[in-house]
């Protein structure tokens, strides 16, 4: 049985998905340019290399009988490379290539009649103004590249805030888009399975702050029809997409109820963690059978209410995680560290998940959790 894995990135999701590959018999190594990453914590070898390492990236494959990736920055023309010489890269390098680019990504989906924001591709002030006039205020001016967690995201008011919103985003490639006055954000987590099985996860409610999610409503309050749209809209995404592997739908439900993709994670994503808990299969033991050709698992809750919080940062320094015991006396609560050295504001440095008969009070306790928690 080929049973080497190499995952290209070693934070929380790298240490997520390598403890579920570890339990299923697979040996890991991680690429990742950080010693002792929290996924090198937990698997059996690190090669210490840029995620754009050329070198480092052919000797993964080497090592390894699978390759994958928890990070939009991996070299996804030497992933495309490798995969001709017949390397297993999943998700294709090619779908990598294409949603690692903000604006490419949001030209396929229209491309294939999936709806979004309306956008458009900008490289000045000038373009700015004159696509503001066609999209209006206020507008999102985004960072194509290498963005991710609000960091190259700018909401622009009007006009005055053009010149700022540029300064921020400077040396950027750039585009456009239309702010989505939205009901709520739903995400769908959804996999396939390298002989084409698909599996699809609850529809679920995120609540982001500064464009980071802080919260996770595991199934989203929202009902069945609108669940039946977003379920069947993120089936039409996958379709769309080549490889295998898990991947994170974030989406819009607009006031009149129609459902628009916001953007696609081609990997394990931050709104499933709550899968680990409260799902027959969590998100990271899927996307491990995924790619490697295994069943795909079921996806059904367990329980009747899920709410994850994430850990953020409050501080720049070394972390020092405090008021573990106290939370876990809660009934039902559970805590995961990511095992990262230092805490910078808004990082993430863990998550915790509630279960319960209901989303209230699943909330209400890990809110306290949370509260109790400093690190």
């Amino acid at each position: 049985m080929k049973n080497k894995i190499g995952i290209v990135g070693g934070g929380q999701l790298g240490k997520m998905l390598t403890l579920e590959a570890k339990r299923l018999g697979f040996t890991v190594v991680i690429l990742d340019p950080t010693r002792k990453s929290p996924a090198a914590q937990v698997s059996d070898y690190q090669l210490v290399a840029d995620f754009k390492n050329e070198k480092a990236i052919k000797r993964l494959a080497e090592l390894t009988d699978y390759i994958t990736f928890e990070i939009e920055l991996a070299n996804a023309d030497i992933l495309n490379e490798i995969s001709k010489l017949g390397a297993k890269v999943n998700p294709s390098a090619k779908t990598l290539n294409i949603i690692k680019d903000r604006l490419k990504q949001k030209e396929f989906l229209v491309k294939n009649n999936i709806p979004v924001a309306p956008f458009r591709n900008v490289n000045n002030r000038e373009n700015i103004l004159e696509s503001a006039k066609k999209l209006g205020y206020p507008i999102l001016l985004k960072a194509r590249l290498d963005a991710y967690d609000g960091r190259g995201n700018v909401l622009i008011k009007d006009e005055k805030e053009i010149d700022d919103a540029l300064e921020k985003l400077v040396d950027r490639e750039l585009f456009l888009e239309g702010f989505v006055s939205f009901k709520k954000e739903l995400a769908v987590m959804i996999a396939r399975s390298s002989k084409g099985e698909i599996a699809v996860y609850p529809v679920v409610e995120t609540v982001h702050k500064n464009s980071i999610c802080h919260t996770v409503f595991a199934p989203a309050p929202v009902d069945t029809a609108i669940q039946k749209k977003a379920k069947n809209l993120a089936i039409k995404v996958i379709k769309v997409l080549k490889g295998a592997g898990v991947f994170g739908i974030e989406m819009f439900l607009t006031k009149d109820n129609k459902v628009l993709v916001n953007e696609i994670a081609p990997r394990v994503h931050n709104s499933g963690h709550y899968s680990i808990e409260a799902c027959l299969t969590s998100q990271f033991e899927q996307h491990i059978r995924a790619i490697t050709g295994l069943p795909l698992g079921r996806t059904d809750m367990v329980v009747s209410a899920a709410v994850m919080i994430n850990i953020l940062g409050e501080r720049h320094g070394q972390s020092e995680l405090k008021g573990l015991e106290k939370a876990l006396k809660l009934p039902n609560v559970s805590v995961h560290i990511y095992g990262k050295t230092e805490t910078r504001i808004e990082r993430k440095m863990g998550h915790i998940t509630a279960i319960d008969s209901s989303l209230k009070k699943a909330y209400n306790k890990a809110l306290i959790a949370r509260k109790l928690i400093s690190i």
